[in-house]
């Protein structure tokens, strides 16, 4: 009787080493933690923590910043939004605006990294009694959700202090400015930009990603007055939706309007809400804004939030769920950081105590004057 081996398969080949061929992503992308659909920076990183968890803006998807002041708060997230595709080597169009609106972008800020490497040179020792294992966890937290990614910087540092260099730009701009028409003719502008758009993508490779920048829809200052009309303006809405759904792996968009011309009352802002995956309301302050260059040492919020709806996982819902649309949100403007989000809380009660005390013992100073004689 003869013995052999077990778990040897008889009459088959030496096993061949098969090697998992990683799929290369497309610069400034990743997956989403949560259903692995790719993301894309918005420039901002609290705006990216709060699109629903996806920390970043779902590809295929567009988001509509509302404003209902003559403030600009919309206009700077668009431009980080600009100047992030610009630095990763996306295609931007910007509708609206020409080649001189690319001087307003704002700079890489290189002083991060070096504050990184400070903090990580004065880190205070680490002790001997500490648990082996704990070195596993004590960088979990050192890195933002939104800062890194598998294909290298998923969202970058700017300063609204400095200006973007051609030195760091990798991607293109094509700007698609409007003229306005000496009649009450439709402007063929809206129309053209989409066909535009689609021309340029088509084109391009299928891993170039793109960027739709439309600066204060509707805005009189920029828009002639038949773009408007509600059957033209979500006409133009609708071609961008289907835009966004036909390069679902290719494709953004950020759009700013002023619902202090169109109030969000109005049928055509409604539509519009509707057409956009996400809605975001910035809503100013009425006290004096300043903008901070150190946002740790101010405090004061400049404006509140509020999130309509947000990117979803799907259409049937779902995505909401621990995220900050529950919250009451705030915003402030920082030269190194940006548009900050953070939720929003009111003072300490001791120091509203203070700042009546000194008020009151004010008017009572007044008060002994004018009665003395």
């Amino acid at each position: 009787m003869s013995f052999r081996k077990r778990n040897v398969v008889i009459g088959t080949p030496s096993a061949q080493v098969t090697t998992r061929q990683e799929k290369q992503l497309s610069p400034g992308t990743r997956p989403s933690p949560l259903d692995g659909r790719l993301t894309t920076s918005t420039g901002t990183p609290s705006l990216d923590q709060l699109l629903a968890g996806h920390a970043g803006l779902p590809l295929g998807h567009s988001l509509l910043i509302e404003e209902a002041s003559t403030t600009d708060f919309g206009g700077i997230l668009l431009r980080y939004y600009t100047a992030e595709g610009l630095v990763q080597g996306h295609h931007i169009h910007v509708l609206g605006f020409d080649e001189s609106w690319r001087r307003e972008l704002p700079g890489l800020d290189t002083s991060a990294g070096v504050k990184d490497e400070k903090k990580k040179n004065t880190a205070s020792p680490v002790s001997d009694d500490k648990m082996k294992i704990a070195w596993r966890y004590e960088t979990l937290g050192s890195r933002s959700p939104a800062s890194t990614s598998a294909s290298g910087t998923f969202c970058h540092s700017f300063n609204l202090t400095k200006r973007l260099e051609n030195s760091t730009v990798q991607g293109q701009l094509f700007t698609s400015p409007i003229s306005m028409p000496s009649t009450s003719s439709t402007s063929p502008s809206l129309k053209k930009f989409v066909t535009d758009v689609k021309t340029r993508i088509r084109n391009s490779p299928p891993s170039t990603i793109h960027r739709i920048v439309v600066p204060s829809l509707l805005s009189p200052t920029i828009y002639p007055p038949s773009a408007s009309r509600p059957e033209e303006a979500l006409q133009f809405l609708h071609s961008l939706r289907a835009l966004l759904r036909s390069f679902p792996m290719q494709l953004t968009a950020m759009i700013s309007m002023p619902v202090s011309l169109y109030p969000r009352s109005t049928g055509l802002t409604r539509w519009a809400e509707l057409l956009a995956d996400g809605v975001l309301e910035l809503i100013p302050l009425e006290h004096k804004l300043q903008m901070s260059r150190d946002p740790s040492k101010d405090d004061k919020a400049q404006g509140m939030l509020r999130a309509h709806s947000l990117p979803i996982f799907h259409e049937k819902g779902g995505g909401l769920e621990g995220s900050w649309n529950k919250e009451d949100l705030s915003f402030k403007l920082s030269s190194s950081s940006g548009l900050v989000i953070t939720p929003f809380s009111l003072p300490p009660i001791g120091d509203e105590g203070e700042d009546k005390n000194s008020s009151s013992k004010g008017q009572e100073a007044l008060k002994k004057e004018s009665l003395e004689f």
